[in-house]
């Protein structure tokens, strides 16, 4: 019975727990936004950040979309060959990254590279009191810290993700082309044909989406870290993985709204 009770119990903390927390970083990211209508404008912050989340993630980004182009072609080529179907192969690659794999795989890598490096700095931050002291000296800590960091992730999640999709597709072309040995001018006629607007808005969508998942879920985890040297490595540990868990299920919820 007391086992019982204390399953419950702990259940219930948690419960509360999480609810008052999602407040928590709900509020946060209210007054981030009206931050952004208010005067003074924190450019050389935002500048910073840009090339924070952008320039130095661009490497990374690069690196993962090559390889996810690869490994499209190989496994359209196996599965579309057996039923003569392999003109239709740049079609599959490129719909599959600009809808779906680029603003996911972006909004990935920017988490592990960024998203846990803006975490850490910030929780580092808070359990060290810069920003009480940014408080003492009638500094909006909002406006300094978090608002300029959600400007830079709007900014540089969506042309990473564009990154992620032009390179996605040259990669594979060049992997189908030298190695499987298809039709290059097949393979691009086809996706010309296939991909339109509508599926580069969707993707668009989604890795603006996404942007502000990573910059929100970091900062708010930073934001309000308690507990030391300890407290750091948590709110790490929990942006990335709560900012991965929203962009999948964001990813899915969109997918069957837009689709």
């Amino acid at each position: 019975m007391r086992g019982a009770e204390a399953l419950i119990g702990g259940l219930g903390r948690r419960t509360i727990g999480a609810c008052g927390g999602a407040g928590r970083a709900t509020v946060l990211l209210g007054r981030a936004l009206g931050r952004l209508l208010r005067p003074p404008i924190r450019g050389r912050q935002i500048v910073q950040h840009v090339h924070f989340i952008g320039n130095q993630s661009v490497g990374i980004v690069l690196l993962t979309a090559m390889f996810t182009g690869m490994v499209l072609v190989l496994q359209g080529y196996d599965a579309l060959v057996g039923f003569g179907s392999v003109a239709y192969l740049g079609p599959l690659v490129s719909l599959s990254l600009i809808r779906e794999l680029g603003p996911v795989m972006a909004a990935l890598m920017v988490t592990a590279r960024a998203g846990s490096a803006i975490a850490a700095s910030l929780a580092t931050m808070r359990v060290t009191e810069q920003i009480d002291a940014l408080e003492a000296m009638a500094v909006d800590p909002v406006g300094y810290l978090v608002s300029p960091r959600i400007v830079a992730a709007l900014f540089c999640v969506p042309a990473l993700t564009a990154l992620f999709d032009l390179t996605g597709i040259a990669a594979g072309w060049l992997f189908g082309v030298t190695v499987l040995g298809i039709d290059g001018g097949v393979f691009m006629a086809r996706t010309r044909e296939a991909v339109g607007m509508d599926d580069v808005a969707i993707g668009f969508w989604k890795s603006l989406v996404f942007g502000v998942f990573v910059a929100w879920i970091s900062t708010s985890r930073g934001y309000f870290a308690r507990g030391g040297a300890m407290g750091v490595g948590q709110a790490t540990t929990q942006a990335v993985i709560l900012i991965s868990v929203l962009v999948l299920a964001g990813d899915y919820v969109m997918s069957a709204l837009l689709f």
